[in-house]
Order: structure tokens, then sequence, then C-alpha cells
């Protein structure tokens, strides 16, 4: 008797388990079995601005289209991404995929061993892997590893103005720095910020003034050769004059009083109100610019760039930058994992995506022509600019994690008076430790 009950029970449960493996197979085609391969991704894409919108529609648009892959995003500031991308690297904890920015922690990341290289998948698609403009690929190639592509263009530092306050008050759009200082002077006495600035976050006065601002007097060739410890140091006299210019552009007033106390969307906002006749940013702020300036800021507001510094070594038609950020793939990722987050990647950074950033009034990297007749004028402005302007090196994209912290706090101790001779010092020696390491 048990016999035929045990075999009457076996025969239900191999029913069972046959059912169950066709309902689990329909169920992942429909996308809602158990089978659904899971995608996390990290992103800076958390703001109003036509570039972050765009994204997140992308990422929209895919789940609708892959109902069998889950995308889990986490949007954080930029400030917050670095620094948790920082902490998870330590704990060998990174996500699928995540923006990460080339040069410094793209070779940081390659040297802790936790990104995978996407060679195959751009041999694969030699149309989407050949229309980067020259040079793109550079900050993602480690040892010949590709290992991203950029998503934008990052010129990081443009001096936006109102023409309205210039024309109004008499002042001469700056083409010299006895202009630029000129206007500062003009400004202030007619109770007008002359350039605002949001150095919370310490990185803005680093990346959208002083690279620029820096190189005007030492050259690219020197900066280079003081970031590999070759032939240069943090301490020469020329690095010591550059950090002198930047604390002269304090002493004249150049910027608000509580200028490290307020952050870049603060900053920005001077701006909007018309409080400030110019702003030092990124071409990434165009985006927030063209959404949400009110009509007579925006309709007044032009670019330039900074003007040439007298006796500098640099060039004077040039503009600090990378080519943008892109996306990190987790060197644990494989399998079916690793398929829909290549899909997902190839959504964000290929064509489309590329197009879909040029439309949001966002540079890119990638040759796609700009229609005009649709762009804003004001894109159209940086976009013209761009053609004959060089990009030279953001500081915080050479330089080692250490170093950076190490200039960006040394900048807000310079604004306040702090000795250019000591912060040199202390920026050298945080180089020459990470070079030895």
């Amino acid at each position: 008797m048990w016999k035929k009950w045990f075999s009457g029970m076996l025969a239900l449960s191999l029913f069972a388990v046959i059912l169950a493996g066709c309902t689990s197979g329909d169920s992942s085609e429909t996308g809602s079995g158990k089978d659904k391969v899971s995608v996390t991704i990290w992103h800076n894409w958390t703001g109003q601005d036509a570039k972050a919108v765009a994204m997140r529609k992308i990422i929209e648009d895919f789940r609708t289209a892959h109902p069998e892959i889950e995308v889990v995003d986490e949007g954080l500031p930029t400030d917050g991404l670095k620094t948790r991308l920082r902490t998870v690297a330590a704990a060998n904890e990174m996500p699928d995929l995540f923006v990460m920015w080339p040069d410094a922690m793209t070779k940081e990341f390659v040297k802790g061993d936790l990104l995978q290289p996407i060679n195959a998948e751009l041999d694969a698609k030699p149309e989407w892997k050949d229309n980067f403009i020259p040079n793109a690929l550079d900050g993602y190639t480690v040892d010949g590893n590709i290992y991203s592509v950029p998503m934008n263009l990052a010129p990081s530092s443009f001096i936006y103005y109102n023409e309205a306050l210039f024309k109004e008050n008499n002042v001469k759009i700056p083409e010299t720095w006895n202009e630029l200082e000129q206007a500062v002077t003009t400004f202030n006495e007619k109770g007008i910020i002359p350039m605002a600035l949001g150095n919370k976050t310490n990185w803005v006065a680093q990346s959208t003034i002083f690279s620029t601002l820096a190189d005007r007097v030492t050259g690219t060739d020197w900066f280079l050769k003081a970031a590999a410890q070759d032939g240069a140091s943090f301490t020469d006299p020329e690095f010591i004059e550059a950090l002198k210019k930047m604390q002269e552009l304090g002493n004249i007033k150049a910027f608000q009083d509580g200028f490290n106390s307020i952050d870049e969307t603060q900053m920005m906002q001077l701006y909007f109100q018309g409080k400030t006749a110019m702003v030092m940013n990124g071409g990434w702020a165009l985006g927030n610019l063209v959404n949400n300036a009110p009509k007579e800021v925006l309709s007044n507001t032009h670019i330039t760039i900074l003007p040439p510094v007298e006796g500098g070594k640099g060039e004077p038609r040039t503009t600090s930058g990378v080519v943008g950020t892109g996306l990190g793939v987790s060197k644990k990722l494989s399998g079916a994992q690793k398929e829909a987050a290549m899909e997902l990647f190839y959504a964000l950074a290929g064509p489309d995506g590329q197009k879909a950033t040029l439309d949001s009034s966002t540079l890119v990297s990638y040759k796609i022509d700009l229609d005009k007749s649709k762009a804003h004028p004001l894109f159209v402005e940086l976009y013209d600019l761009m053609q004959e302007v060089k990009i030279t090196p953001v500081y915080d994209s050479k330089l080692g994690s250490a170093t950076v912290e190490v200039i960006n706090n040394g900048l807000q101790e310079l604004l306040m008076g702090g000795k250019a001779e000591d912060i040199a010092g202390r920026i050298q020696a945080a180089q020459a430790n990470a070079m030895n390491q």
C-alpha cells in the first residue's frame, strides 16, 4: 500500500516540478518571474537640468522595453557619488554600473581590480567605437584596455555673464586680465556681485576657476610634469604665482562674502536672481541655465573664457576640462547579468544616448552634428565657442584623490588669506606621496 502511495506522490511531485518549470520559463519571458535579471546603477542625474532629465528618461524607457530586466537605480549628487564610490571601492562592493570619471578615478579603480574592460563590446560595434572624437577614449584606457566611453564633453571653466548688467554699468566684457580687474572694481562700486562663487563643496573653485587660471600661468606641460612628479614640483615659482593670482581675485573682492558657505546650486541662484554680473562654471551649467533661468536673465546671458594672464606660459584660448563621465562596469559581473548591464550601458552611452545628451544642451565627445535650428541659441553659442577653444587638463582629473582633497581645501584657505607657499608645500607632499604608493 505504501508503495502505491509513494509512487503516486512521486508522480504528483514530478508533475508539479514540470508545471513549475513551464511557469518559470513563461514568466521569465514576460518579465514577471523570479528569473528576472537585476542590474544596479548609481548615477548623478538627480537634478532638473535637461541632461539629468534625458538620462532618467532613457532608464525609464529601458525598463519598459526590457521587462525581463530589473533596473535598480540610485541617484546621488556628484560629491556624494564620488565619496560613496570610494567607500564601496575600499570594501570591494561596487554597484553593477556606476557613473565614474576619466583619468585618476579610472586608474585607481583599475589598480584596485574593480573594473572590467569593454573592448569586446566596442569591437563588436565599430560604428559606435569609431565615432568618438580623437583621444576621447584615452582617459578610460589603461594598459591597452578600454574601461568606459565618455557620455558627454565636460569643459569645466567658462564665464557666463549677464550682458545687460555690463551695458547698464558701462563695463567692457573682459578680454585681458586688467579688464577683468576693472570689471570687478566697477561692479563692486555699483553694489553688484562681480562673480558669484559657491565653494562649500570645495571642488568648485578648483575645477571651474583655478584649473584654467593655473594653466594660463604655468602652461600645460609644466602641470603634467608636476602631476607625474617628473621634472616639476608644486613648489616651483610658476605654481606659487598661479596660487597668488587666484588669491588676488579674492583680495579684490571678485566674489561675494561667504563664498565658502554656499554650494554650486546656490551660486547659480545668485546669477538667476540678477545679483551677479558673472559666474564661472562648466559646460554642464548650460542645461540648468536653459531650463531654470528667468527669461530676462537667460536672454541676456552669453559665454566667454577667462582672459590670458600677462607673462603666463599657457595658451590663451583654452578651458580646463575632461572628455566627460562614463559608466564603470563591475569586475564581478558575468553571464546574463553582465549582458543585461551592457544593454543598459549601450542605451545610455551608445549613439542614441549621445544624441539625447546633445539634444539636452550638453556637449558630447561624439561625432554628431548639432541641428542649430532646433538647439537653444545659448547652446549654439557654447557649441561654436568649443570649435575654437582647446581643452587643457582639469586638476582633479590628473591628480590622486588625496592630492585633490589637499588642493581643494588649500584653495578655500588661500581665498581666506592663507599663505600660497605653505599650501603649495602641502600639495607637493601629497602628490609625491601618491606617486610613491
